[in-house]
């Protein structure tokens, strides 16, 4: 099993995971050519993609698709209100075009949906299956729902948001309404917020965690990684083997191999 963050931020994300034979991207937020490029670094094409599947529909997630889709006819998977908002998608063969069910395989592996409370028409995480494995990601996340947290429950490797620094959002640039819809139930999570939510729940040892969807104005992969790993050296989890931490970063990939 391989996943390879290509690209998290607010410019651009796209996650590749590799189960076996099954290669699956999730979310198309950069152009194609660096979705190329950023795979063809870990030996796959872009046309060797059995699907891509979309979270939600802001431009973040969804950018590079109508020239990805066009280009390869991949199936793309989506719930129905997000294949609404999704303008390019008359563009694409309706072969390409999969409304999500509530669980399905896509080769291997099993994958299942979860609702995330963000502010999109219909958004979604997704936890995968894979022989005796569980994989998750969950990033846009305006709060920590039961649902999430049990998507999160001894998962093997989580994607999962650790979007901004509370005191750098308060002190920063941005408008009062947008730091209010950051911090907001259906906006982004907090470095700090992550560091509990992973305290809370119950763990397989060696969990790999990338903390994933980071703020460029208001956060640092640094500061990231020392608030939540701070947060579960007080609940007295031996971070680096009970917990191992991921940076992610908008232009540069971050990988697992296991």
């Amino acid at each position: 099993m391989q996943v390879h963050v290509l690209a998290s931020g607010s410019t651009g994300n796209a996650v590749f995971f590799q189960f076996g034979h099954t290669k699956i991207l999730v979310d198309a937020g950069i152009s194609t050519r660096r979705i190329e490029k950023g795979l063809a670094e870990v030996g796959v094409k872009a046309g060797d993609l059995d699907g891509v599947l979309i979270t939600h529909e802001h431009t973040d997630h969804i950018k590079g698709l109508d020239v990805l889709i066009r280009r390869y006819e991949i199936p793309v998977y989506a719930r129905s209100k997000t294949w609404g908002m999704i303008k390019c998608r008359d563009k694409f063969s309706p072969c390409c075009r999969v409304e999500m069910p509530e669980s399905f395989d896509i080769g291997g592996v099993k994958v299942e949906p979860f609702s995330t409370p963000h502010d999109a028409v219909d958004p979604v995480g997704f936890c995968f299956y894979y022989q005796q494995g569980k994989y998750v990601l969950a990033t846009d996340l305006g709060i920590v729902t039961p649902s999430v947290a049990e998507a999160l429950t001894l998962a093997d490797v989580a994607v999962m948001e650790s979007n901004h620094d509370l005191e750098m959002l308060i002190m920063g640039p941005y408008p009062g309404f947008l730091k209010q819809r950051i911090r907001g139930n259906n906006g982004h999570l907090s470095n700090h917020d992550a560091g509990k939510v992973l305290a809370s729940i119950p763990r397989k040892k060696g969990m790999q965690v990338f903390l994933a969807h980071l703020s460029q104005q208001n956060n640092l992969p640094m500061l990231a990684e020392k608030t939540v790993a701070d947060i579960l050296l007080q609940s007295n989890c031996a971070v680096g083997e009970e917990v191992i931490l991921h940076r992610t970063y908008p232009n540069r990939r971050a990988s697992f191999s296991g």
